[in-house]
């Protein structure tokens, strides 16, 4: 273990994304000190679910079954919608539901509890105020409940959100289309709200509303033609109900307002996520519209790709080089994310005049190949990175879950990635393929099993073996892909321990 660094990782921020990269870093062994300028958790929840894709995270890890010890059951669905228009996720066979109206502060007290099981240190009431990139480490400084101090660490990553404080001290480049309108946030008590779940088109803009439980409601508020107006505090509750008054002509004043919040539909995206040794995840690395809730399930996702990386490299494992698969895998994400939103948000607040336009979009989702497009978009399972060269249908995506029967009993694909670890999961009996794979023991799992029952996906069914990287896709599989195994393993998770076995 290194001393001379304070952490070998400093997370900045401890929402949804610093939280997710904390706990994977933390299953590596890596020391971890995640900063946060608020003196307590949040009380308001922007994110109020996720996606099949976030599920399989969750899944992956074992984190689902911790949403109980919340008392907060989850909601399932297979439903969504792109700009309004309803999708059935359902075109996915064997893909987890999406979860619907959890608050965002449930999420983050899960996942506070499990990196806190595992040791990290997080920190309230710090504030990032300064930082320097030596090529050797990275120097925080940091203003605390104890004065100014300053932190070094081997790499920092900024999960600080859209206005991250990181992003701008280490120079990252932000560009975009700045906000056009502005739209309110709410959750009010005591109004009893007709449900708007996908949002109502109205004359003047659109309408959104939510039941929460315990008599609160979600509300949003579009105006068409409102500019964006720069707000150093959040709007007053009088703001939203009168907007939602002239909107759909019900008064909610009398609503007692949890939390009140004003956004935009600007668009920015990191031109790097990584410069050096300081890293972007989240809100940080993109902005945009927040359709559908994408803006924290792709944060998940952007610490669950970066933390196994970045981990092998501070426990060195994998070279640098490694770091950079983050960047190219991620930012392609994304550029279609911010495409996807654009066009939701024209989709669902613009006027009258994009009414053939639904109407088309409309008539297409009927077409089971559309219908399966659209829906990959806004659930995340069309995520496919390109891993290496080879035609089988898994390179690249992420291993469908099913049940298997080895030696050691019964278990699942999701139940083999519980620690973060890569995994050579071979279907055929081939003790010659996981021997070959031996020399990398220390970080990679080689299980011998069979499917318990018929396979729900198609490539699955076709699979002799597959390896597969800690956060999920497929690296690496037979019969298809043209490269050897021990190349695939060498590429993903550096170089063997001992020499390979012909």
């Amino acid at each position: 273990m290194d001393t001379a660094y304070d952490a070998e990782v400093i997370v900045v921020g401890a929402g949804p994304t610093g939280l997710m990269l904390a706990g994977e870093l933390r299953l590596a062994g890596v020391r971890v000190i995640v900063l946060d300028r608020l003196p307590g958790p949040t009380t308001e929840s922007r994110g109020l679910g996720f996606t099949p894709r976030t599920m399989e995270v969750f899944a992956q890890r074992g984190l689902v079954d911790r949403f109980d010890a919340l008392d907060t059951p989850l909601q399932t669905t297979t439903r969504g919608h792109f700009g309004g228009l309803p999708l059935d996720f359902g075109v996915f066979p064997g893909a987890h539901p999406a979860v619907v109206n959890l608050p965002q502060v449930h999420t983050e007290t899960m996942l506070r509890g499990w990196v806190a099981e595992l040791g990290c240190d997080l920190r309230r009431g710090h504030t990032v105020v300064g930082l320097g990139d030596t090529g050797e480490a990275v120097r925080v400084r940091v203003e605390g409940p104890d004065g100014t101090a300053e932190l070094s660490a081997r790499y920092l990553v900024g999960c600080d959100g859209g206005r991250s404080t990181v992003r701008a001290l280490a120079g990252f480049e932000f560009p975009g289309t700045p906000a056009t309108l502005e739209l309110f946030l709410a959750d009010v008590r005591g109004c009893e709200i007709r449900p708007r779940f996908i949002g109502e088109w109205l004359p003047g803009g659109v309408a959104m509303a939510a039941p929460l439980g315990d008599g609160v409601d979600r509300v949003v508020v579009c105006e068409r033609d409102t500019p964006p107006r720069r707000r150093t505090e959040p709007p007053e509750f009088s703001e939203v109900a009168a907007g939602w008054q002239r909107l759909t002509g019900e008064d909610i004043s009398h609503g007692e307002p949890l939390w009140v919040s004003a956004f935009g539909d600007a668009t920015r995206l990191a031109t790097q996520y990584r410069r050096g040794r300081v890293l972007l995840a989240g809100d940080a690395a993109h902005v945009h519209l927040p359709a559908g809730g994408l803006g924290m399930n792709t944060g998940i996702q952007d610490a669950f790709n970066l933390g196994w990386k970045l981990a092998a490299v501070v426990r060195g494992r994998a070279p640098g080089t490694l770091l950079d698969t983050y960047h190219d895998e991620r930012h392609a994400v994304g550029r279609r994310l911010l495409n996807n939103t654009r066009a939701q948000g024209l989709l669902f607040l613009g006027g009258t005049e994009m009414q053939p336009l639904r109407d088309v979009l409309g008539e297409l989702t009927g077409h089971e190949v559309v219908h399966r497009h659209l829906a990959g978009m806004v659930s995340g399972l069309e995520v496919r990175y390109p891993v290496g060269p080879g035609d089988h249908p898994l390179l690249g995506r992420c291993v469908p879950d099913m049940e298997l029967a080895g030696e050691a009993g019964t278990t699942t694909v999701f139940g083999l990635l519980h620690g973060a670890r890569g995994l050579l999961l071979d279907l055929a009996g081939d003790d010659r393929l996981r021997r070959r794979a031996q020399p990398w023991a220390d970080r990679v799992d080689a299980v011998s099993a069979r499917p318990a029952g018929p396979a729900s996906d198609a490539g699955a069914a076709r699979t002799e073996a597959v390896l597969v990287r800690p956060d999920g896709h497929v690296a690496w599989a037979s019969p298809g892909s043209q490269e050897e195994l021990t190349d695939a393993l060498a590429r993903w998770f550096g170089a063997p321990a001992l020499s390979p076995v012909g």
